[in-house]
Parts: C-alpha cells; sequence; structure tokens
C-alpha cells in the first residue's frame, strides 16, 4: 500500500459507494459527483491500495478480494465519523444536563422564575447552578469553562481578550432612581442629585459603574453613603431615608408607589445592552444552543407583555 495523504481520506466515501453499487454512474450519481472525477478517484485508490478493487465482470464492476476484505473495516470507519459529525436530533424532554449560569440579583429576578417553570415542563432533568459573579469574574469564567452562560451587563466584551466569547442582545435597559418623596419631594434636579447620599448595587468593588462614569465626563461626582452586593436589598434601604437608588429601570420601576418614586435621571446617561454570552466552543452544542433559544424566548414574551 503506498503513502497516503490526509485528502485521500475523502475517497474513501467513494470506495464505499463504489462496492456497494459495483458502478462508477451510479455510486457518482449517489455521491452527487461527476462520471469522471468518481472514475479518477477509483485510479486513485487502485495506486494507493495496489490493487484493481473493482474489475468488470458478469453484470457490471465486481470487487476483488482485497475490496472484500476492506468493506467491512470501511463502512465501520466511515459510519464511526458519521456518528462524530452528525448531531442526534435534540430531545429537551430527554436532555440530562448540568448547566452553571451567571446572573445578578438583578438578571436572576426578571429571568430565572419564568426560565425555571419553562424548563420543569420542556426539559425536566437539566439541573441549573446560578451564580452570582462580577463582570469581570463572569467573562474570565466562561473562558476557563468553569460556566457555561453569563447574563447581564458586559463592557468588556469588545476587548480583544474575550474574542472567544460570543453574545446575543436580550434587551436595552435604562436607568431610573428610586427615593423616598418624604424626604426628598418633587423630581430631582442635578443639584438635589449630587447633593443626596446614594445607595450603589455592586457585585464587586472593581466593577465601574457606568453612572460614575457618566458624573465624571461631566465633572461631577456623587457620594455613595451606602453599597451592596445584592439589588433585592436596595429598594428598601432608601424608604423612610435620603439615600437615592439609581438602578435598571426594570428592576424598580414597579416600586414607586407608597411613598417611593421612580424618577428620570436628571442628566442624560445612554441605555445599556443586556445580554447573553458563552464561549464559542458552546456555540453548535445542541442542548447549550436550546437553552440560549429558550431564554430569548423568555425575554422576548416579557417585552411583549409589557408593551402597552
Amino acid at each position: 500500500m503506498n503513502d497516503i495523504n490526509p485528502s485521500d481520506l475523502s475517497l474513501l466515501p467513494i470506495l464505499e459507494a463504489l462496492i456497494e453499487e459495483r458502478h462508477v454512474s451510479r455510486a457518482a450519481l449517489r455521491l452527487n459527483r461527476s462520471q469522471p472525477a468518481v472514475s479518477h478517484a477509483l485510479a486513485r485508490l487502485r495506486d494507493l491500495f495496489d490493487d484493481p478493487l473493482l474489475v468488470r465482470g458478469e453484470g457490471g464492476l465486481q470487487p476483488t478480494a482485497r475490496a472484500l476484505q476492506l468493506a467491512e473495516p470501511l463502512a465501520q470507519a466511515l459510519a464511526l465519523v458519521r456518528t462524530m459529525i452528525e448531531q442526534p436530533a435534540f430531545d429537551p424532554l430527554q436532555c440530562s444536563r448540568h448547566f452553571r449560569l451567571s446572573l445578578s440579583d438583578y438578571g436572576a429576578a426578571i429571568l430565572l422564575p419564568r426560565l425555571v417553570a419553562q424548563l420543569r415542563k420542556s426539559a425536566p432533568l437539566i439541573d441549573l447552578t446560578v451564580v452570582s459573579y462580577g463582570r469581570e469574574r463572569a467573562l474570565a469564567a466562561l473562558v476557563d469553562g468553569e460556566i457555561d452562560l453569563a447574563l447581564g451587563v458586559y463592557p468588556a466584551l469588545a476587548q480583544v481578550r474575550y474574542k472567544a466569547l460570543a453574545s446575543a442582545l436580550l434587551f436595552e435597559e435604562s436607568f431610573a432612581c428610586l427615593y423616598d418623596e418624604a424626604a426628598l419631594p418633587g423630581p430631582l434636579s442635578l443639584e438635589r442629585y449630587l447633593a443626596a447620599p446614594h445607595v450603589r448595587v455592586t457585585v464587586a468593588l472593581e466593577d465601574d459603574s457606568e453612572i460614575d462614569e457618566a458624573l465624571a465626563r461631566l465633572g461631577h461626582k456623587r457620594r455613595i453613603a451606602v453599597q451592596l452586593p445584592h439589588w433585592s436589598a436596595a429598594p428598601e434601604t432608601v424608604r423612610g431615608t435620603d439615600l437615592v437608588l439609581t438602578a435598571a429601570r426594570r428592576s424598580i420601576q414597579h416600586l414607586g408607589t407608597g411613598g417611593l418614586r421612580c424618577g428620570d435621571l436628571p442628566f442624560d446617561l445612554a441605555s445599556f445592552p443586556f445580554v447573553q454570552t458563552w464561549h464559542r466552543r458552546r456555540e453548535m452544542d445542541p442542548a447549550h444552543r436550546w437553552l440560549r433559544d429558550h431564554i430569548a424566548g423568555i425575554v422576548s414574551a416579557t417585552n411583549a407583555e409589557s408593551l402597552p
């Protein structure tokens, strides 16, 4: 047998078709190739195996003893390769997987209840572990394979060091501020906003705040009187105090009752993308892709319900 080049491996499915069809034209039709191309491949195969492989006989081409010897191991090898390449049909009801997600309190509040409820119906064998990592740690954990999916606000995704991560926009969010009207009656001017003490929510101390960056560009700085790692605890810290909480609008707009007011910011601040992001090595994983699509569907349905 002569030396095989990597490109010669593509000839093996042609040999399989020729042995089974025993006819160059039928093999070409089966492979969606031209007859001259299959004839040329057969010539190369004969050279590689140092055997005619197929010879003319009664009723067409007949496999030689060498070809018959090759038939079974060839079929097994190609079947194994096809099994590796061809993904089986994905059935969420039969999928037994454990996914690790990073979500902030805010993300968990708006997504997790519906996601868990739907998974219990559509994919009851899928298990979730939810962690709450800071922005930088979440992206690093995706790169390292520590988690499967991160959902949140990740400005650093544009950096070259995270080029291995893919992402998809779930929705655009804006900021609003929540405060107690008894202590701070009426809408807040920029002067009153800056004079008030503030609550800041951040999971990691090193995470940048879009609010403070925007104020710095305007030449201002607010006083952070209370810093918390949990969104869920923050709204109640402003009740009965002169504190102001600036947060994602979806997380606080429903709280603007009972003495609390949810108002617009007294300065311009661009909206920001809330995304789901994952490592590109998970791109074609059927279960991972199904979970991402499911999350996107939940967000789309939630957005539709919130429209007037």
